[in-house]
């Protein structure tokens, strides 16, 4: 009995020990995050550059989405490397840089927010550039390693307009003098007058 009270102050030191080991704050990792990726980001922008399809769907997470303008969301590998094949043609380039990067407090997600220009040249050899900005959300994987999520981007250019219809000329009445009107499948019925 004399072991009693010493093993019960072992076993209330030992609990203590356990409990403040439970409470701890996660080492705060945002700063090195950001900076890792800011640095995925730019390798990111000199793969697509560099016409690199491989390396440049490689940053995406496998069920990732791409949200680009006039286009239906492009989602998972297949999906993805087709709009990129779209964008990496011979006739064109692409760069992008991060101007914001801000990291989660829980250091699993992370967005950027940038600007970018892609140049093209059509088939006459006139150049053509767009300028416009982004979103990407980043998400830290199972190995620490950062992926891209969602990558949404849209123009800073003015819409090209179509040129005005031509006005439709008035048909007036018909030869016997009765009204026509088109129901709403097109087809011409005679009215009463």
């Amino acid at each position: 009995m004399k072991n009693a009270p010493n093993f019960a102050i072992a076993a209330t030191a030992l609990a203590m020990l356990v409990l403040s080991g439970c409470s701890e704050t996660p080492k705060d990792t945002r700063a090195a995050d950001e900076t890792s990726i800011r640095a995925l980001d730019a390798q990111w922008s000199k793969s697509a550059a560099a016409k690199d399809l491989d390396a440049t769907v490689g940053y995406y997470q496998t069920d990732a989405a791409i949200l680009a303008p006039n286009q239906p969301i492009a989602t998972g590998p297949a999906a993805i490397r087709t709009a990129w094949s779209a964008i990496l043609t011979p006739d064109s380039s692409i760069s992008w840089q991060a101007n914001k990067v801000e990291v989660a407090r829980s250091s699993d997600l992370a967005y950027i927010q940038g600007v970018y220009q892609l140049t093209s040249t059509d088939a006459a050899g006139n150049p053509s550039i767009d300028r416009g900005k982004f979103v990407e959300v980043w998400k830290k994987q199972a190995d620490n390693s950062w992926k891209v999520v969602s990558d949404i981007f849209n123009s800073d250019m003015p819409l090209k307009t179509a040129p005005a219809p031509t006005p439709a000329k008035k048909s007036g009445r018909h030869a016997r003098g009765k009204k026509s009107a088109r129901h709403s499948s097109g087809q011409r019925y005679k009215g009463v007058q």
